[in-house]
């Protein structure tokens, strides 16, 4: 059995997630499919996970992308988590990955509307609200949640969550309904309202916005191409880390990797996959650098993260397992960083690295500071991390 040791995949991850200078990619598609797909439930981390990947790559490029070109579209997928995908992509998205959250928030939302007793037949009532809010949004082109709101009384609907306690908080049912019908593969989120950074975003149905990413395929088909694709990116790994990614059980986890015909190959004890042909051994590393956003791809690709890792986990995740902010250096993650309220990037290393890396590091801080400008970052879907903490202290 082929045996990868943990610095041969340091180094595969720096050539096949396009980090390495070698290999970086040449437009924001590119850099989507080094990883697969760029995580999106923070948009920043969307743009800044592609440009740390591309050499001459711009936020109007990545805007080209995601809303003239359209060759990348916002997905809720993999986890219940958003991400950017190539558009060919997409279909098996929501086929391979979405349909199991699909079914959740459906039946999350039948479960509310029963307990508020709101309807004693909750999945007609669902059905014939989508049905008018699809119609709603295919006709508008791109409409916001609160407009779609004011299409249809039941539509501002409003439930308690949490009542009685020290969360509870109101949700509209609009709200609730455009997850779902984003998970079927209904709609997607088309531009934002704001600047890229926003995460208030326009809708628009996906026939509209790229109908050839409709084409529906089989469960079975659609599970073992993004496992394919994973593999290709992420190999050698374990059946628990596709799993952990994509979201599935074991039996989906298992019959996509059969279907991909996977070779077993040795990390460190474990049983771990790559795709067929993809044994050769990876040498000829070279040195890189990078300052990867919270919750990228890179950093949250793997359940067992220990050959890139290191001993930084508590520092660098929130209590939730969401990364924040990481310095990387030849496929390790060697520190944090974080932005400060004047606007600079400072780090925060956890190792050392050595000279020529830490100024490398450093020129890549203050390329940074000057992309961002007066932008702000949040830790938006995550909490702040401890390194983050102690920066900005």
């Amino acid at each position: 059995m082929r045996t990868f040791t943990a610095a041969e995949r340091r180094i595969r991850l720096g050539q096949r997630h396009a980090l390495s200078p070698a290999h970086r990619a040449e437009d924001p598609v590119g850099a989507a499919r080094s990883v697969v797909a760029l995580h999106g439930t923070d948009p920043a981390t969307t743009f800044l996970a592609a440009l740390a990947r591309m050499d001459d790559g711009s936020i109007v490029d990545i805007e080209k992308a995601l809303y003239d070109d359209r060759s990348l579209v916002r997905v809720l997928a993999m986890r219940r988590t958003v991400f950017a995908v190539p558009r060919d992509l997409v279909a098996a998205c929501h086929a391979g990955a979405a349909d199991t959250v699909a079914r959740e928030q459906r039946r999350l939302l039948e479960k509310m509307l029963t307990e508020a007793e709101i309807t004693d037949d909750p999945a007609a009532w669902v059905r014939e609200v989508e049905e008018i809010a699809l119609k709603a949004v295919h006709d508008a082109g791109e409409i916001t949640s609160a407009e779609l709101g004011k299409i249809d009384e039941r539509l501002m609907t409003r439930f308690v969550l949490a009542p009685g306690t020290k969360y509870e908080t109101t949700q509209g049912l609009a709200s609730r309904l455009l997850t779902l019908m984003s998970a079927k593969g209904e709609i997607i989120r088309a531009r934002p309202r704001g600047t890229w950074t926003s995460t208030q975003f326009r809708w628009s149905s996906l026939a509209n916005w790229a109908p050839d990413a409709v084409a529906k395929l089989s469960v079975d088909d659609a599970a073992a191409e993004i496992a394919r694709r994973w593999l290709a990116s992420y190999g050698p790994a374990t059946e628990d880390d596709l799993a952990w990614w994509a979201g599935w059980t074991k039996a989906r986890t298992r019959a996509a990797l059969a279907a991909c015909e996977v070779v077993e190959v040795d990390l460190d004890g474990q049983v771990g996959y790559v795709l067929p042909g993809d044994d050769a051994p990876t040498t000829d590393g070279e040195p890189w650098v990078a300052l990867l956003p919270a919750l990228d791809p890179s950093v949250m690709g793997w359940k067992h993260r220990d050959f890139y890792l290191g001993p930084h986990r508590s520092l660098l995740f929130d209590v939730n397992g969401n990364a924040g902010p990481t310095v990387w250096s030849n496929g390790e993650v060697v520190g944090g960083w974080a932005q400060l309220d004047s606007g600079e990037v400072v780090v925060n290393l956890l190792a050392d690295v050595g000279k020529e890396a830490s100024q490398s590091i450093d020129l890549v801080a203050s390329s940074l500071t000057s992309l961002l400008g007066d932008v702000r970052l949040k830790a938006r879907a995550r909490g702040w991390t401890l390194s983050e903490k102690q920066l900005r202290s």
